[in-house]
């Protein structure tokens, strides 16, 4: 299969590189120098196992990519979302699949919305990287992990299996869920807490690794998720926070989440779908949300928008 990862930073760089490794057919969209120095000289991946270099890769900007995709990966930020529904219905064929990992939960539902011919799935990610230079992915953590899948059980597709395939093949963990409401809430319970942690204390993974007043805001902002996921009828088959600390206790110590890495750069960020939305998720779900009400008086105290 034709696969398309629109977006090369930490996530969809990292897709692009396994895959192209494992010899998949996979075209990475980037920009600017990092998209240049992906076609001059592949992609350098820094791992916790060593260093290597990709290349070839296959790599273009939205303007001058040409193909038809069966699969395409969207890997963008939140806030930059808008951007790829009219470049996806242009590359895209009739049996194409959408499959959105992005930080923000319900994607997949809203992009279904603006793209009602193409299946789009719902998806999430598990993996610690950034870009630390133009043309280089640093991963700060071992795991992994793709989890994606339909809404509608009437609506799998063998397509999605090969997909699974494809990603073990390339040494990524596939996983097709087959409820991919619960499991991308799992990650966001993940992935928001620790956004919102981080923010709020100005800290990277290693000081909420420690016991202290950081690590404890952590699990009480994953325990009113596990809430949200009761409220939601979709409540985790897993302890949430014997879990996700596993998960953070096994990322280097230095590691940030994207959120934090674009406020402090003055750059716009996924704030409003990782912190504040869970505010008003637990105003439309009646559960209270004293610990994430905390942390966005703080943010929007700072005119963090």
């Amino acid at each position: 299969m034709k696969y398309l990862v629109i977006g090369a930073g930490g996530t969809g760089g990292s897709i692009g590189a396994y895959m192209t490794r494992a010899g998949k057919d996979v075209t990475l969209i980037a920009r600017g120098e990092h998209l240049k120095r992906i076609q001059e000289q592949g992609i350098k991946m820094e791992t916790k196992k060593g260093s290597y270099n990709v290349h070839p890769v296959k790599a273009a900007d939205m303007e001058h990519y040409e193909g038809q995709p069966n699969i395409i990966f969207v890997c963008v930020k939140g806030y930059s979302l808008e951007d790829t529904i009219p470049f996806i219905r242009r590359v895209a064929k009739t049996d194409t699949i959408v499959i959105p990992v992005l930080n923000i939960y319900g994607t997949g539902g809203k992009m279904q919305e603006r793209l009602q011919e193409l299946l789009v799935t719902d998806g999430c990610i598990y993996i610690a990287g950034e870009i630390k230079e133009p043309g280089t992915i640093l991963l700060k953590g071992e795991i992994f992990r793709i989890v994606y899948g339909v809404r509608n059980p009437k609506e799998i597709r063998p397509e999605l299996f090969e997909v699974a395939k494809d990603l073990k093949e390339s040494g990524i963990e596939g996983v097709l869920s087959d409820n991919i409401r619960r499991d991308a809430l799992q990650k966001f319970a993940y992935v928001s807490p620790m956004a919102a942690c981080g923010l709020y204390y100005n800290v990277s993974a290693g000081e909420v690794q420690k016991t202290g007043e950081p690590r404890d805001t952590f699990v009480k902002l994953m325990k009113e998720i596990d809430a949200l996921a009761v409220a939601m009828d979709v409540p985790f088959l897993v302890d949430i926070v014997t879990t996700n600390l596993q998960i953070l206790d096994a990322l280097n110590p230095e590691a940030s989440t994207s959120m934090q890495r674009d406020i402090y750069a003055g750059k716009p960020s996924e704030i409003d779908g990782l912190i504040y939305e869970v505010v008003r998720m637990g105003e439309r779900y009646g559960v209270p949300t004293p610990a994430y009400k905390m942390i966005a008086d703080y943010a929007r105290a700072k005119g963090l928008v």
